[in-house]
């Protein structure tokens, strides 16, 4: 039995800014997808895909992070009051125990 490859190719995933992704856009309503995708090394479903993603939502990129951020915010804060909650009714409990 041969032994297994092990592959060394790291997956490098880009990251792009909102304003790069609505200016993106901004060029692909101008000029069409495939060119503009073309010009930016992009693939074009990745253009084909913040496009779906802004008409889904509405709303610009930065408005969209900005949302994601203060989602994100309350989830934690509200992770937060819940242990507070949960502690406050252990040390009730504990209270009222005889000693």
């Amino acid at each position: 039995m041969k032994p297994k490859k092990e592959s060394t190719t790291a997956v490098v995933r880009n990251k792009y800014t909102a304003q790069f992704k609505e200016q993106a856009l901004e060029r692909a309503d101008r000029d069409g997808i495939p060119k503009v995708a073309q010009d930016l090394g992009l693939a074009e479903s990745m253009l084909y895909s913040w496009r779906s993603k802004r008409r889904q939502t509405g709303q610009p990129f930065e408005e969209q992070k900005l949302q994601q951020a203060e989602l994100a915010r309350l989830k934690r804060e509200n992770a937060r009051l819940g242990r507070v909650a949960f502690l406050k009714k252990a040390a009730a409990y504990f209270a009222k125990m005889p000693k």
